[in-house]
């Protein structure tokens, strides 16, 4: 069985408690218990969080626990001896140590993120860079992995970060269930951005977003003008006088946009050549795709590939490449 400790604090954030519940589905799909979890803090008792919340915790004590992870807080959780005495002894006796949201805070303190890197919400996460600079802080995550290390961006990304978990202590099949089960999407992966297109969008009326998410769902497509407006249901002109009130872009420029995050994720996520990836994503061809990475990113998508995979999963992906050769 899997032994969690969830570390609780003082003003503790009540939506980063949502991660919990994939544990709690896990064992409800697996017809048994395959997770414990222990809300653990510095005195034990009750702990008030945020907006009113209170909690019953054990003490730390001597506990050990199969993963620890710590919750985040509306702002930057403050740190007590015990607290971090407690995050680096779990570093040197648990599978892995965890946080969400601004717990990676507590756990740069307590030195288990140097060297490495790590994740948290995209408003602290200069700050996270600027107090400790021996940590790749990279801000546009979902969640990453790093060793035995793992964090996360905001509070909902705990999930993605629980459900990670999940899969790699029961499978994706169960995984797949769970997240089936809490109604949310099959995990988001964590090297995808903290931010998306069809967000930052935001478009108003229905009719846009449904315009949005038909394009998002074709990329293949050449998607015209016409053929998004039909989409819509409204006339060429009416559409793309309406797109750009509602979101402030072209539609030509929203779609390169959804094309370019597509691109994105399959380059971070894939060994697919350049050229397959540019197919994929309906840009016409590799030099169009740098051409659009550079103006999205600044940097062109091999650049990008690598940031994600670092020297040691290219230099495996290139030995087997030059194997099958």
């Amino acid at each position: 069985m899997h032994r969690v400790g969830f570390v609780v604090y003082p003003g503790i954030q009540a939506m980063s408690l949502a991660a919990v519940s994939a544990f709690e589905f896990a064992n409800l799909a697996m017809e048994r218990k395959v997770y414990e979890v222990r809300y653990v803090s510095e005195t034990g008792g009750p702990i008030v969080g945020s907006f009113g919340m209170t909690m019953h915790t054990d003490a730390f004590g001597r506990r050990r626990f199969d993963t620890v992870l710590v919750g985040g807080g509306v702002g930057i959780p403050a740190s007590t001896p015990a607290l971090l005495k407690f995050i680096r002894h779990a570093s040197r006796h648990s599978r892995r140590v965890a946080a969400i949201c601004t717990g990676a805070f507590l756990l740069a303190e307590a030195g288990l993120l140097d060297g490495r890197r790590a994740t948290t919400h995209w408003l602290l996460a200069r700050e996270l860079k600027q107090h400790y600079p021996g940590i790749t802080v990279e801000a546009d995550r979902i969640f990453i992995i790093d060793g035995p290390t793992w964090t996360s961006a905001g509070m909902s990304a705990g999930v993605d970060l629980a459900l990670a978990m999940v899969e790699k202590d029961l499978g994706a099949e169960v995984a797949r269930t769970v997240a089936q089960m809490l109604v949310v999407y099959h995990r988001r992966s964590g090297g995808q951005s903290q931010f998306s297109a069809l967000l930052e969008l935001d478009p108003k009326s229905d009719r846009i977003q449904n315009a949005l998410t038909y394009a998002r769902s074709h990329l293949q497509s050449a998607l015209t003008v016409e053929e998004l407006a039909a989409a819509a249901n409204l006339s060429p002109r009416q559409f793309s006088r309406t797109f750009r009130a509602e979101t402030g872009q072209s539609p030509a420029k929203a779609v390169e946009h959804l094309r370019v995050e597509a691109a994105r994720l399959m380059m971070e996520q894939t060994r697919h050549p350049v050229e397959v990836v540019a197919r994929e994503v309906g840009f016409d061809d590799r030099e169009r795709m740098r051409r659009a990475f550079v103006r999205t990113f600044g940097k062109p998508p091999q650049a990008m590939r690598r940031q994600a995979h670092g020297p040691v999963a290219l230099e495996s992906s290139a030995n087997e490449t030059a194997a099958a050769a």
